[in-house]
């Protein structure tokens, strides 16, 4: 489902959250060369054991697999989505795993009926289907749904068309400076600058009809780079496809909201359920938005509104009425999670789970097969070591998700239904997605950075035959000396030359990890490569095949072999560790630096406040504006009262001081060998593996209790895109003073529930 999944270790929208994270590596923190987690002797067994697992890793399978999986349609409840679920069950019972297919049935919409044309002098009626292309062996596949957005509603309607841009809420704010209004009328959007369902949703808040998305080539397309065939961008009638839940709320199955889609569960009627929305909306291509986008009048739009199209873009209203048809087929489909185990010898009840979804929207070779494979192929080779003798101290659960392109619906529905048992046993959630040719991007809890670094360091990149961890390293350096480089991409540059940890990104949504994070409170990671290669402009299409892959991906499927390397040493080190490998100092330091943002935005919301009511008073905005093009001033800003922070600030103070209490007990400990009895490693892993829910509240967020944790949550109008500290921050965002003052203090009370367990693993690990 993420647009890319694939962002560099630290992406660049999350740098400076992270910069103090070079504290982790000062003095008092393990030595950078020991194995984190292990003793001496248990450390040289381990890299041997690495090494027998790299040995075993095969590009030609991972070629084989993601040819034969991506050679048809591969959606939700289509015949191949089904192949490919007991093709990998019959796989995984072959390499000596323990499996079986989880099934639920979900609300799953398919189209009977999607049209769309412009009426009046200048008729046009959209194409709505991708061709063949030449070279491209599936395109010409039958058994395709044509493009649509699953979960908006069924409607008929006509109406002017207006233009809104990427259809954010600053620009309606635009459109009502300019006196536009989009009541009862079809808003037309381009893909970008925020998460496809906000686009809808904010259109029908704003009293519109319908909504339609369309692929500008400024963002995908030819402005990018050659179009496909002769390069790997959007062609003209190209098409992403896509989910519009209001997934923000709740992911999963719209009608069974925090429980499991089984037999005899309680579903919603249709009507009751809060994610689907209630306007038709339809993706089109950039080659149909053509017409309708020439048959707008109205003011000019603004600059940062134009795209790349040899038009000249206004907002409308359309003199024209357009007329837009969505019927759907609201019936409940199968979706087939495959789920196999190896039970741990010593801790059978802490559970190591990996994921990666296997449905696409039509082949899915990038999205998700690129990555499925590398699951694939880590679990091939964990059965060879099984075969060589070797066992997991703990379980490892390797999970292939169905439905993940909808809703997050096949993990939804499986951790909602496992939920107690997965908060009991589970200590780690490692997820992929789709991957690339290039960088390795990691995001996830904090606790896990320097477990992902030396992991990281000791991965050889397939180009340079650098470690993925320094060639990253030189990325970052390199995009912060760049003179055009932002202020964060020149901060992270300074950190990275630094040497040390390189920071983890903060996780929004986007993926199958948001139930095991967010919902559930379970340690998690998001890995991936990408950042050389060309796959945004196919991204959800019908050229998202195995031809392209093959061309603009990852040809030699070397980075495949890469990221099972990345993925399947976490999963074995986690597994095998004397004491689970998270270390919370590094935490803590992330922490910090959340919360000197938090400061940063109130001194700076205060004085973009202030600043706004000086012009408004002076009537700077209207003499600005050109009276033969009026823009209205805007609305004025409610005046900003005093925000409390003092109880998160005195929270991550004393965290700090926990933090490093507990290393340097945890290192004392280490430096004996981790010498503790059998009932006192099984307490201190139970209390490391559950300190992640600690940062979780049973009440949730406001308006959206599904979200639990407390630090990370997807924002309500960014969609994948991480808030951290949301409770305050996206109150702040918001000018809900009042909320804001009062998540400060709830979030502080979690942080010191947090600190209270941290505390007791200081004192075992003294005792």
């Amino acid at each position: 489902m993420t647009r890319s999944a694939i962002r560099p270790l630290l992406s660049l929208g999350c740098l400076l959250a992270t910069f103090a994270a070079a504290a982790a590596n000062a003095p008092g923190h393990a030595d950078e060369g020991t194995l984190f987690g292990f003793s001496t002797s248990a450390a040289t067994a381990q890299q041997d054991l690495e090494r027998r697992f790299d040995a075993q890793l095969d590009p030609a399978e991972l070629r084989s697999w993601l040819k034969q999986m991506a050679s048809q349609p591969n959606q939700v409840g289509s015949p191949h989505d089904r192949a490919n679920a007991e093709f990998m069950l019959a796989k995984f019972r072959e390499w000596g795993w323990d499996a079986h297919i989880e099934t639920f049935s979900v609300l799953y919409p398919t189209p009977k009926k999607v049209a769309l044309e412009l009426l009046g002098p200048k008729p046009y009626v959209a194409a709505l289907h991708e061709p063949a292309i030449e070279g491209d062996a599936t395109s010409s596949l039958a058994g395709v749904l044509p493009p649509y957005n699953v979960y908006g509603a069924d409607g008929d309607v006509s109406a002017p068309l207006v233009y809104a841009n990427y259809g954010m809420p600053d620009d309606y704010k635009e459109l009502a400076r300019r006196g536009i209004d989009v009541r009862g009328k079809i808003v037309l959007t381009r893909y970008g600058g925020g998460w496809r369902g906000l686009k809808p949703k904010l259109a029908q808040q704003h009293g519109a009809i319908g909504c339609l998305i369309y692929s500008d080539p400024h963002d995908d397309g030819y402005a990018k780079g050659d179009a496909y065939p002769q390069g790997g961008w959007r062609p003209a009638q190209g098409v992403q496809r896509g989910s519009v839940a209001d997934m923000q709320v709740y992911p999963g199955d719209p009608l069974t909201p925090g429980t499991g889609s089984t037999p005899g569960a309680k579903r919603l009627a249709l009507k009751d359920a809060s994610t689907i929305l209630k306007i038709p909306v339809l993706p089109i291509s950039y080659a149909d938005a053509t017409p309708l986008l020439q048959a707008l009048s109205g003011p000019l739009a603004p600059a940062g509104w134009r795209g790349a199209l040899p038009l000249t873009y206004h907002v409308g209203p359309s003199t024209a009425n357009v007329h837009l048809t969505v019927q759907s087929d609201w019936k409940q489909q199968p979706v087939y999670d495959v789920i196999a185990t190896i039970k741990g010898s010593t801790e059978p009840d802490q559970w190591i789970v990996r994921g990666n979804h296997h449905d696409g929207w039509v082949f899915g070779a990038w999205d998700p097969l690129a990555g499925n494979i590398a699951l694939m192929a880590e679990a091939k080779a964990i059965g060879g070591l099984l075969k060589q003798g070797w066992r997991p101290q703990r379980t490892l659960v390797y999970a292939s998700w169905d439905g993940e392109e909808p809703g997050l619906i096949g993990s939804t529905e499986w951790a909602e239904t496992h939920a107690a048992e997965l908060q009991r046993k589970a200590v780690l959630y490692v997820n992929s997605d789709t991957n690339g040719r290039g960088f390795l991007g990691a995001g996830g809890s904090h606790s896990l950075q320097h477990l992902v670094n030396q992991v990281a360091a000791g991965v050889a990149d397939p180009e340079t035959h650098v470690s993925v961890r320094e060639r990253l390293r030189a990325h970052m350096r390199v995009a912060g000396s760049d003179k055009d480089a932002k202020p964060e991409a020149k901060a992270i540059a300074t950190l990275a030359a630094a040497g040390g940890d390189l920071p983890l990104a903060a996780l929004g949504s986007g993926s199958d990890y948001s139930a095991f994070l967010e919902h559930l409170g379970i340690a998690s990671l998001d890995l991936g490569f990408g950042g050389e290669d060309d796959n945004g402009g196919i991204y959800h299409s019908r050229y998202d095949s195995f031809d392209h892959y093959l061309r603009f991906g990852d040809p030699t499927f070397e980075y495949g072999v890469a990221l099972a390397k990345v993925a399947g040493h976490v999963v074995l080190r986690s597994a095998d560790a004397n004491v689970l490998p998270l270390r919370f100092g590094d935490f803590s330091d992330t922490l910090g630096r959340y919360v000197g943002e938090l400061h940063k935005l109130v001194d700076d919301t205060r004085k973009a406040t202030t600043q706004q009511h000086q012009l408004l008073d002076s009537q700077a905005f209207a003499l600005d504006a050109d009276p033969t093009r009026p823009v209205a001033p805007p609305a004025r800003d409610s005046d900003m009262p005093a925000i409390e922070l003092a109880p998160l600030d005195r929270a991550a103070k004393q965290l700090a001081q926990s933090a490093r209490a507990y290393q340097a007990a945890y290192d004392q400990r280490a430096a004996t060998g981790f010498d503790l009895t059998a009932a006192q490693r099984q307490q201190l892993d139970r209390l490391i593996g559950n300190m992640e829910q600690r940062l979780t509240d049973p009440s949730g967020l406001p308006g959206r209790a599904w979200f639990k944790h407390m630090i990370y949550a997807p924002g309500m109008l960014t969609g994948y895109e991480v808030k951290t500290v949301p409770g305050v921050r996206e109150a702040l965002e918001s000018r809900r003073w009042d909320e804001a003052n009062r998540y400060a203090a709830d979030t502080a009370k979690v942080l010191d529930r947090y600190r209270a367990q941290l505390d007791r693993l200081t004192a075992l690990l003294k005792g």
